[in-house]
């Protein structure tokens, strides 16, 4: 098996801000000679700039990735008791925003092939309550949107993308991110777009929701001192608009490496026993936010790759259903046996721009030797 590779993070950022770093620097210097740090020039270039990369209208940048779902189900008018919509195999932050607008989340089922909504299990769980449907691009993989869409027009219900891990993914020829009523992203240092910090952004075609989008980010104020709606503080700051200009510049780049990655993954583990791959739903892209596998022993696989110096990560092990925050909702073990399944199964290897073909062969060649 060779020599045992030592401190290989499950994540770095050396070989993503290294090669930029004198434009990271030169954008801190432009903001802080600037003195001017909030709601500023370098805000509003970045949102031209992202919606035009994205595709949309609008994009309207503020604090972090659930503040975006949050402002966008405010927008649409989601509140107490209203019903939304939601992958049963997600980050807690999706179902967190529903909650606090107090609306209730209703979970449905992935596909276990592709980790995403199953789109044939939505419309069985519409209600008369049910307000929107959040499909969450997950791992960096686009949802069956079309799908998903065609559901939300029969039914007059709303699309709101959790796009935050999935910047650059797209699904029939469109990005997600574009897809929906209104979307939220998140700019948290790991994604694929990241900030030096928390950042997240809402992106739209309808300019009558962007401008509810950023009057409700400002304090519900569209002019100083006058407060319209009862707002919030969950603006944008300069400086992480001035960083995320540069990191959009290499964007395009950066998700075409993580795809060689992420070939040269499927290329070396599709056969070996015991090791389980996502599949791609037709139509759509992914921009490999994670590389996740499936595996019954992923105890044992984790245990190992750790002894050999290989970083890895579990995303999610506890569904949202199970988590203890929403025990008031009165779901137990077996009520989504396929995001259950998932939770016990899947495992996150290395995946980040830098990392090297023999680094990455060492650990396939190690999943090789224990499948």
């Amino acid at each position: 098996m060779g020599k045992a590779i030592s401190n290989v993070p499950f994540l770095s950022f050396n070989g993503l801000h290294d090669p930029i770093k004198d434009e990271l620097l030169k954008a801190f210097i432009d903001v802080l000679d600037s003195n001017w740090f909030i709601m500023g020039n370098q805000l509003e270039q970045f949102e031209k700039e992202y919606a035009e990369w994205n595709g949309v209208k609008h994009c309207i940048g503020v604090s972090n990735g659930l503040d975006a779902i949050i402002l966008s189900l405010r927008a649409l008018g989601v509140g107490p008791g209203d019903e939304v919509i939601v992958p049963s195999n997600t980050y807690i932050a999706t179902a967190l925003a529903v909650t606090n607008v107090g609306a209730t989340p209703v979970f449905v089922e992935p596909r276990y092939e592709t980790a995403n909504i199953n789109p044939d299990l939505i419309e069985p769980s519409i209600t008369t309550k049910t307000k929107a449907i959040i499909p969450v691009h997950l791992y960096g993989q686009a949802c069956e949107m079309q799908a998903v869409m065609d559901i939300a027009e029969r039914h007059g219900l709303y699309v709101i993308e959790d796009n935050a891990q999935a910047h650059g993914a797209s699904y029939n020829g469109k990005k997600t991110g574009s897809w929906g009523h209104i979307n939220a992203t998140s700019f948290y240092p790991g994604k694929n777009l990241g900030a030096l910090g928390d950042g997240g952004a809402i992106t739209t075609d309808d300019d009558e929701l962007a401008r509810k989008v950023r009057v409700l980010r400002n304090y519900g104020s569209q002019e100083k001192y006058k407060n319209d709606v009862l707002g919030y503080n969950n603006r944008l700051d300069e400086l992480h608009a001035a960083f995320l200009r540069v990191k959009l510049r290499k964007l395009d780049e950066w998700t075409e490496e993580r795809n060689h990655i992420a070939d040269s993954y499927i290329k070396g583990l599709k056969d070996v026993e015991g090791i389980g791959l996502f599949d791609i739903a037709q139509g759509a892209t992914s921009a490999y936010h994670l590389f996740v596998i499936k595996t019954a022993n992923r105890e044992k696989l984790q245990k190992y790759l750790t002894e050999q110096g290989i970083g890895t990560m579990i995303h999610y092990p506890i569904p949202p259903h199970l988590q203890e925050c929403y025990k008031h909702l009165g779901y137990k073990n077996g009520d989504f046996p396929i995001a259950e399944r998932l939770s016990n199964e899947i495992l996150s290897l290395p995946l980040y721009i830098g990392l090297s073909k023999p680094v990455l062969l060492k650990v396939q060649e190690l999943l090789n030797s224990i499948g």
